[in-house]
């Protein structure tokens, strides 16, 4: 799959400078912009839409990454598309029907991508569903709060999903978003990660100082 990229989580990011955040972590070389969007029903929290989307994208050139901690995501995924997302993962748990979901986002010409909490085994995504995706997601945290810490069984999952893919002869990335820093990077690196959305680790302190450490530990 080639080196490990990292997604900053705007999550943690200072949104009364939020655009002068984002130019930051592109500028410093970060390879996709991960977006939580969360409702208050599929998880607790509350954090922002599409305005939000619509007004960052202007200045970005970033990949935009989009997680739907939504509900029923069908209802908002042509939105998403619309205001910026360029990739568009929702929850296995989540959805009625993961395979028309998945249908809509390659409709609307993004990547599909679709995520697992911790407590669904990689088993509950079916190979035929497995082939229709861009990316899979393995929460390794509750989804819902930033700053958690990693769930070490997630390890395993991470492990048996890329022997999955492998088996199936796929080439999709395995994402894994939650507790992710320093400490555990060489942890899911080893399991078969790819994808490392990171929040904390990179916007708290010096932001561009803390990627390029992060990125360094990436190779």
């Amino acid at each position: 799959m080639g080196k490990v990229k990292i997604a900053p989580s705007i999550l943690s990011a200072d949104f009364n400078e939020l655009g002068k955040e984002i130019h930051d972590v592109e500028v410093g070389g970060a390879d996709l912009l991960h977006v939580d969007v969360m409702d208050g029903v599929f998880v607790p929290s509350i954090s922002f839409g599409m305005p939000v989307i619509r007004s960052i994208r202007k200045n970005a050139k970033i990949f935009f990454d989009v997680h739907m901690m939504v509900t029923k995501p069908e209802r908002y995924i042509k939105e998403m598309a619309e205001c910026g997302a360029d990739g568009i993962t929702v929850h296995l748990e989540a959805v009625d029907d993961a395979m028309a979901a998945i249908a809509m986002i390659h409709d609307c010409g993004k990547k599909a991508g679709l995520s697992i909490k911790p407590e669904t085994p990689v088993s509950a995504i079916s190979d035929e569903l497995l082939k229709s995706l861009d990316l899979v997601l393995i929460m390794t945290v509750q989804p819902g709060f930033g700053g958690q810490k990693y769930i070490e069984s997630s390890t395993e999952k991470i492990r048996e999903m890329s022997s999955r893919i492998n088996a199936l002869g796929l080439d999709i990335p395995i994402q894994v978003d939650g507790g992710i820093n320093s400490s555990t990077i060489d942890i899911v690196k080893e399991a078969g990660a790819d994808i490392l959305v990171m929040g904390s680790a990179v916007f708290e302190g010096n932001t561009a100082e803390n990627l390029k450490v992060l990125k360094e530990k990436c190779l």
